[in-house]
């Protein structure tokens, strides 16, 4: 578990790095020569649009060059772009700066080495694991943002997110091991030759306009909430992360039971949708406003208790409704998306403001939430299974139905497809249901 421990720790830094600045940028970049609200927007998401164009090119390159090095690079560019943002003195520097960091679009080959570095069997664990620490990273970079900020600003913010990315870079070289080999992974890298079948999937597409929509809300959101807690609430930038500790802490609490129930009792669908519903309800409670950090506090926890859960939830939907061999692409235009809607978060959000206040930022937001929510409704009820690989080993083209009706024929087996050239079976699973055992017979590997 080394290499999880270690990849987890990769990402985690980056993503502290890159949100640090969302709870306090907005009040910030008003000291700026040439601030206009629609240009801080751009700067705060602008990172999403570097990232979103860069993260598939820097995945074909980690295949060709090999993944450390590629990584490395791309750490040392959002050190760069850190760095160049920390002594920018003009909202245009820090832009560039912004775009910086997120051209060091690192996800997809960190992906591509957390797939080199586990068994077949074990990648889900890897991922899961994954995923959890940049959740936590987030929230951490919400409470740490503004409890720096009152001792060294937001230039000494990104001074940080640079200290950061050099941390990464040790750790990289320092405890990640090497890979034995390095390989194309389906499940964890896009395929540029099945991304048609994928966004012309309405289901996926579903998917990704949630993703999409969601992270567009929350930039858009932190253009106003900010002045919102400072202006109407009269509670000072410094003070706010004494706001965001507890509320991350509660929303986490009251999250957990959802995605008990949304797994356990087979309600995914109810409990996504009704997130959904949720968050466009905070987001019409702050455009009501409040007068008092009370007020504002218990919206800001529902607000971020549907955010985590639906946050958790698409990635889950995205592996239960790709086929098993398309996953890795699924989740790169996922993630594609991801970005995009930060990038178009921060510019709705800056549009807004700069013309109707925050009122029209949260009116925006809510509106888009209610379009999502309308597609969700009719969105298909998820099959309950997960994805499963197994290796078993390069078989000939003609002996793969026979192999394939073995697999579905194993209890738990929903699903089988057999890429004969790679030698790895993608398979759908009822996990609660599987006969592993008798799985793993056919696999070339044994679980330590």
């Amino acid at each position: 578990m080394q290499a999880g421990y270690s990849l987890s720790m990769i990402y985690g830094v980056r993503m502290l790095g890159l949100f640090m600045i969302l709870p306090v940028f907005s009040i910030f970049a008003e000291s700026l020569p040439d601030y206009t609200p629609l240009l801080a927007g751009i700067a705060l998401g602008i990172y999403g649009l570097t990232q979103s164009l860069l993260q598939i090119p820097f995945g074909i390159l980690s295949d060709k060059f090999g993944r450390k090095p590629i990584i490395a690079i791309g750490l040392v560019i959002f050190v760069l772009g850190s760095l160049l943002a920390a002594s920018s003195e003009s909202i245009y520097g820090i832009i560039i700066g912004r775009a910086l960091q997120g051209a060091g679009a690192i996800a997809a080959a960190l992906m591509a080495l957390a797939a080199d570095l586990s068994r077949e069997e074990h990648r889900l664990k890897m991922m899961s694991f994954i995923g959890v620490s940049i959740g936590f990273a987030f929230a951490l970079a919400m409470v740490l943002g503004p409890f720096l900020n009152q001792f060294i600003g937001v230039s000494g913010l990104f001074v940080v997110m640079a200290v950061l990315g050099v941390v990464a870079i040790i750790i990289l070289f320092a405890l990640v091991p090497d890979p034995g080999r390095s390989a194309f992974h389906r499940d964890t890298q896009a395929m540029p030759t099945l991304v048609s079948q994928v966004i012309t999937d309405s289901q996926l597409l579903r998917l990704d306009f949630g993703i999409f929509m969601l992270h567009t809300v929350l930039m858009a959101s932190y253009m106003a909430v900010p002045h919102l807690l400072q202006n109407q609430a009269d509670f000072h930038l410094d003070e706010h992360w004494k706001l965001y500790l507890p509320v991350f802490l509660l929303s986490v609490v009251f999250m957990i039971p959802f995605i008990i129930k949304a797994e356990k009792k087979r309600r995914m669908k109810q409990v996504f949708v009704g997130a959904i519903g949720t968050l466009m309800l905070a987001e019409l409670g702050l455009f009501v406003g409040g007068n008092s950090v009370w007020q504002i506090g218990f919206v800001l926890v529902v607000y971020f208790t549907a955010f985590n859960l639906l946050e958790a939830s698409l990635p889950s939907l995205v592996a239960k409704m790709s086929p098993g061999d398309r996953k890795g692409t699924a989740m790169g235009v996922y993630s594609s998306s991801q970005f995009m809607g930060a990038f178009a978060g921060g510019g709705l959000g800056g549009y807004c403001y700069q013309h109707w206040g925050s009122e029209g930022v949260f009116l925006a937001c809510a509106t888009g939430l209610m379009i999502w929510l309308l597609l969700a409704i009719s969105m298909k009820n998820p099959r309950y299974v997960s994805t499963y690989l197994l290796n078993v080993g390069k078989i000939d083209a003609d002996q793969v139905n026979q192999m394939v009706m073995k697999l579905v024929a194993v209890q738990g087996v929903a699903e089988a497809t057999v890429v004969p050239d790679d030698g790895i079976a993608y398979l759908k699973v009822e996990l609660h249901a599987l006969d592993e055992a008798k799985l793993l017979e056919y696999s070339v590997n044994k679980l330590d």
